[in-house]
């Protein structure tokens, strides 16, 4: 029996659910306040810490002192509490913060942490740092943990990068689920340039210059290498790749 099979050996087993993703939708996971109540829980239902008078702050477990993350969270305050987790960032909602190099070296640590919080909040974040060359085989070991034991699985490459994770998931605790929807466009060629700057080395400049000649990107699609090299400021390299792009063939 491998360390994921121990780890759902020794969860309760009811509080596991059949999960299809790893992450619960996005709307479940900003607005992990949403259909809290003062009153008591039921049995079932998860087991809320988070001290009422401290709702405004982002609490932080003390053995997260040091961590380089806490420079970044700058728009919200936050104080140390004798918390399970090591950030509570909602009264459902909390985070746990590993980092791969950490992971790689203390591979049970996740799993006493996991038993330690066992069905508290509704909302439970395991926030990884990536910093490992080669993470693959670590995520994809930490994938499986969150798929079994009800984690949203978030990733950040530097530490500035999850203390702003840590304060956004604080700062739009009370947001309604359609404020994170998709706005449209402000501008008509808003999606046209961000289609033509996913191609690499196109940047902004390039495809804003392109549409003005072309009128449309039907127009610039159909146009020759020929007649692209006639551009103003486009180099052969990027004549090249647009040509070679525009004449590839769909995948289905």
């Amino acid at each position: 029996m491998d360390d994921d099979d121990d780890l759902l050996a020794s969860l309760d087993m009811e509080s596991i659910p059949k999960l299809a993703a790893v992450t619960p939708s996005t709307s479940q996971q900003i607005s992990g306040s949403s259909g809290s109540s003062n009153s008591a829980p039921a049995t079932d239902a998860p087991v809320v810490i988070a001290k009422a008078n401290k709702g405004n702050c982002i609490l932080v477990n003390p053995k997260q002192r040091g961590n380089p993350l806490l420079k970044a969270i700058q728009n919200i305050p936050w104080e140390y509490d004798d918390i399970v987790p090591d950030y509570v960032v909602g009264t459902v909602a909390c985070i746990l913060f590993l980092s791969l190099r950490y992971h790689n070296l203390n591979p049970d640590y996740i799993h006493a942490r996991l038993k330690q919080l066992e069905k508290k909040y509704e909302l439970r974040v395991l926030l990884v740092q990536i910093d490992i060359q080669q993470p693959q085989n670590a995520l994809k070991h930490l994938t499986r943990i969150c798929l079994l034991a009800d984690l949203t699985l978030m990733l950040a490459w530097n530490a500035d990068e999850a203390g702003r994770i840590v304060e956004k998931y604080k700062l739009f605790e009370h947001r309604p689920p359609d404020w994170i929807m998709e706005r449209a466009e402000k501008y008509p060629h808003e999606r046209a340039v961000r289609a033509l700057t996913s191609i690499k080395p196109v940047n902004q400049t390039d495809a804003m210059i392109l549409l003005q000649n072309y009128g449309t990107l039907a127009n610039l699609i159909n146009s020759g290498e020929e007649k692209l090299s006639m551009v103003s400021g486009l180099g052969p390299r990027k004549v090249k790749k647009l040509h070679k792009t525009f004449n590839e063939n769909f995948r289905s």
